[in-house]
């Protein structure tokens, strides 16, 4: 079996509703996750309500496409 060569160490805290601030290994600041656009409509934040923000989805989906 083969040793883990890496472990990544995430801490998630929830700020308001879909808002998240994760803490990550190599930045110095939290990121923040949110949402935007159908996103929002889908999770029927009202229009106003939050600053739009990146979807987890968004980074997923720039880190697998990096």
């Amino acid at each position: 079996m083969s040793r883990v060569v890496y472990r990544s160490e995430v801490r998630i805290e929830r700020v308001k509703g879909p808002v998240r601030r994760a803490f990550l290994p190599g930045e110095s600041q939290p990121v923040v996750f949110g949402v935007h656009g159908a996103v929002a409509e889908h999770y029927k934040v009202a229009p106003g309500t939050l600053e739009p923000r990146a979807t987890t989805l968004d980074y997923v989906v720039a880190a697998t496409a990096g």
